[in-house]
């Protein structure tokens, strides 16, 4: 277990059980990378040679999430066999120890456990799947399109706040004014004393979905990361289809929060990678790539007389 794991003098402290299990939601026809995404799951994209959905499990299992339910739709089952055994490759790889201990990795990052969402009717609506899972004990989601780099966790401050507070928390990200349009944003205010040592912690006291900048009640947006109190099902059960005519888990959150449940948030400073989008994605595969010790230098050189060569208008190959 990491040095992030599940700090068990947390709960004893606070009577308040830590959250021990995370919940992927991956049920979406990612339509923007359709026609790639007709026969693979969006999840299973890769980047360098490990896949999106990969990156986010060693995430939460670096936390000491290694219960991990994937709330998962149709044709999405090769998910799931990324993270089974495979005999027959492990036998082919007999001599080739560093290939076969990293195909022999995804089966020890975490227990993975799914539930299938018959229709996809928004985030909250996948989310209350995964109560008979997770029951009454709080829980970590992870968005299936972002995470972020290992050496700059997330989690673990999340995980200890929810711990304290035993409320929702959520994690944001500073975005520049002019682009407050594409995402949710927050609206804060300062944390209680006693919440800072654990971090850049704020009090949420609303959220607005796409605000035009000069409407934007901060330059805050949310990030794909929540940890929950098991009372996050029941409010998924009171909430009616909001935008889109869906189930939002916003709309659910703010529920709790009027009926007193504290909400609070992390401000993430590390490096978030976003896969959600074609651009976004080519960009994490080449931030990841340029970073990588194996490829890094010869591909970062590659890189960069691809960059001059197509700027002066010479070869491009």
């Amino acid at each position: 277990m990491s040095e992030h794991s599940a700090n068990p003098s947390t709960a004893a402290a606070t009577g308040r059980p830590r959250a021990v299990k995370a919940v992927i939601p991956a049920a979406g026809l990612a339509t923007r990378f359709l026609p790639a995404t007709k026969a693979v799951p969006k999840e299973l994209l890769p980047v360098v040679d490990r896949p999106v959905l990969q990156y986010i499990v060693e995430e939460a299992a670096q936390a000491g999430l290694t219960d991990v339910l994937l709330i998962t739709g149709r044709n999405k089952t090769a998910m799931v066999d990324h993270f089974d055994r495979r005999p027959d490759l492990e036998e082919r790889l007999a001599k080739k120890p560093e290939l076969l201990a990293a195909v022999q990795r995804t089966t020890e990052l975490a227990e993975i456990h799914t539930r299938r969402q018959p229709e996809q009717l928004g985030l909250g609506h996948a989310v209350g799947y995964a109560a008979s899972h997770v029951g009454d004990e709080p829980f970590a989601v992870l968005l299936g399109d972002e995470f972020v780099k290992l050496d700059q966790p997330l989690l673990p401050a999340m995980l200890e706040l929810q711990a304290r507070t035993g409320g929702v928390v959520l994690a944001f990200f500073e975005v520049d004014p002019a682009e407050t349009s594409r995402y949710g944003i927050a609206s804060v205010e300062p944390a209680e004393p006693e919440l800072t040592d654990i971090g850049e912690v704020v009090k949420v006291t609303g959220m607005v979905e796409k605000p035009k900048p000069e409407d934007a009640p901060s330059n805050l947006a949310v990030l794909g990361r929540y940890v929950l109190p098991g009372r996050i099902f029941d409010a998924i059960r009171r909430t009616e289809p909001g935008s889109g005519g869906e189930i939002q888990l916003t709309d659910a959150m703010e529920l709790l929060r009027n009926e007193g449940v504290p909400v609070h948030a992390i401000v993430y400073r590390g490096t978030r990678y976003d896969t959600g989008m074609p651009l976004g994605y080519l960009q994490t595969v080449v931030q990841i790539a340029v970073e990588r010790d194996d490829i890094g230098g010869e591909f970062r050189k590659w890189l960069a007389e691809f960059v001059n060569s197509d700027a002066s208008g010479g070869p491009n190959t």
